[in-house]
């Protein structure tokens, strides 16, 4: 993560290190960072909430994660950082796609790429809650493209709320290509954005295969939120196999992994 030189000159050493790893991990409980730097976790607390007030990370329950400003500036970094892993999975997850099929796109970089790969396919029905994706299809006059309604929520196009969920319910999906931000100890599928993972929740209930895509840095990552357990999914594609526990609760869970070359 990269902090603004003038800002920067008003954070300690400390801080500035506590914004680098929240920004690498996703993010950081209090008692681990107090443990790192061999502080109390009240002087941890006193970090956390100057760098809210700085809108150079959120504050959690218990921790804290990156800020909802830090997010929506990385957003065109992320679109750029691992673009051909991304194009990869994309391309890889694209092609699971039957003719015909009725589809859900999610809101992300790398379900961006899924959709770029749908381009030219006929007769599908793509059904989506990102408008940066839909844009992507739009104009593609051999598939139906439906946009669901909602409010509009950042820099990445993605659109959540009630209108949204309610959209999302009243449809069957043959597949839905779900994005995400890291797991959890236990193998379960997180992210940071409440309201986008009840968008992620509604689509996984009514698709009959749902298919997580992310690439590797995603691995050792934790975020704020559960989004399913591993069991709920049909398959991940990423662009690298996964470390040796995150392999063997994918393995234990029935899991397909789908690594794109």
């Amino acid at each position: 993560m990269t902090i603004q030189a003038e800002l920067a000159g008003e954070l300690t050493q400390r801080q500035l290190d506590i914004v680098r790893i929240v920004g690498e991990q996703g993010y950081a409980t209090i008692d681990a960072l107090a443990h790192r730097f061999t502080v109390s976790a009240q002087s941890i607390r006193r970090d956390i909430i100057q760098l809210d007030r700085m809108r150079l990370l959120q504050r959690f329950h218990g921790g804290a994660g990156p800020s909802e400003t830090t997010v929506r500036l990385g957003y065109l970094e992320k679109s750029i950082r691992a673009a051909d892993a991304k194009a990869r999975i994309g391309k890889a997850a694209a092609a699971l796609v039957p003719d015909g099929a009725s589809v859900f796109l999610d809101v992300g970089t790398t379900v961006e790429a899924v959709a770029r790969a749908l381009r030219g396919r006929v007769g599908l029905r793509v059904f989506t809650s990102s408008l940066a994706a839909a844009t992507i299809l739009a104009g593609e006059s051999e598939l139906q493209l439906h946009v669901f309604a909602g409010t509009a929520r950042g820099a990445d196009g993605s659109l959540a709320g009630a209108a949204t969920i309610a959209g999302i319910s009243a449809v069957r999906f043959d597949l839905a290509f779900l994005g995400y931000s890291g797991f959890d100890d236990d193998g379960t599928v997180m992210d940071f954005d409440l309201e986008k993972i009840a968008v992620k929740q509604a689509a996984l209930r009514r698709a009959d295969t749902a298919i997580a895509v992310g690439d590797h840095s995603k691995f050792e990552r934790r975020a704020i939120a559960h989004v399913a357990p591993l069991r709920q999914l049909t398959r991940l594609v990423s662009d690298a196999q996964p470390p040796a526990e995150l392999s063997e609760q994918i393995s234990a869970a029935g899991l397909d992994l789908l690594v794109a070359n």
